[in-house]
């Protein structure tokens, strides 16, 4: 038996301190790993530049299990936030998401960006999911996927 679907659903602005507690959750390990993890500072990462309408929690068997923001730029979109609960990983979540955004990349024929923490298994995931390093900072290792036709 497979997996229970995912719903996804646009935030408010009431979302934002839960999902700031998400993103802690997700980041502790990778964070500690590079001996930054600061509970405060990664929620006031995602609180200080909160956007709701960029912001899509996702959701399976009415728990909320992660997020992403997406923010279209031109000329490309970049992935600014994507997090899956720990206890949650390993279980297809991501690559659906990924493929759902794909899709609308796709479609509107624009790149996907994104900066994934050094040492953080995310990079893997990207990896695999068809994304190209594309630079590194002090910090983060970017990543560009264009789109296919």
């Amino acid at each position: 038996m497979g997996a229970a679907p995912l719903q996804f659903r646009l935030s408010t602005l009431e979302d934002a301190g839960a999902l700031a507690d998400l993103r802690v959750l997700a980041m502790k390990d990778s964070l500690m790993a590079l001996g930054r993890f600061d509970p405060i500072r990664a929620r006031e990462r995602l609180l200080s530049g909160f956007e709701s309408g960029c912001t899509w929690q996702i959701f399976q068997n009415a728990c909320l299990v992660g997020f992403w923001v997406l923010k279209p730029q031109e000329p490309v979109w970049l992935l600014d936030h994507f997090y899956v609960l720990p206890n949650h990983q390993d279980q297809g979540i991501g690559a659906q998401v990924l493929a759902h955004l794909f899709a609308q990349a796709d479609l509107a024929g624009k790149a996907l960006q994104l900066g994934a923490l050094k040492g953080s298994r995310s990079n893997d995931f990207y990896l695999r999911h068809g994304f190209v390093k594309v630079g590194e900072g002090e910090w983060d290792i970017y990543w560009e996927r264009q789109p296919t036709p």
